[in-house]
């Protein structure tokens, strides 16, 4: 399976740096605008982001040895 993923997890990789860069976005909004909680939708970002790390990890298994 080495590689045949390869363009796929590439995409994935791009897709969670974006959530991420979302989330912080989001983080900053909120306390520029003096929130003392964390928004609802920056968590939901995150399990997103998380979610996408899972699917690379399952595509892109570590090396066998």
């Amino acid at each position: 399976m080495s590689g045949e993923f390869d363009d796929i997890v590439g995409r994935l990789e791009g897709i969670s740096e974006e959530l991420a860069d979302l989330a912080i976005s989001r983080l900053r909004d909120s306390i520029d605008a003096g929130g003392h909680e964390l928004p609802v939708d920056e968590k939901i970002i995150t399990r997103a982001r998380r979610a996408v790390e899972k699917a690379i990890h399952l595509l892109d298994p570590p090396e066998q040895f």
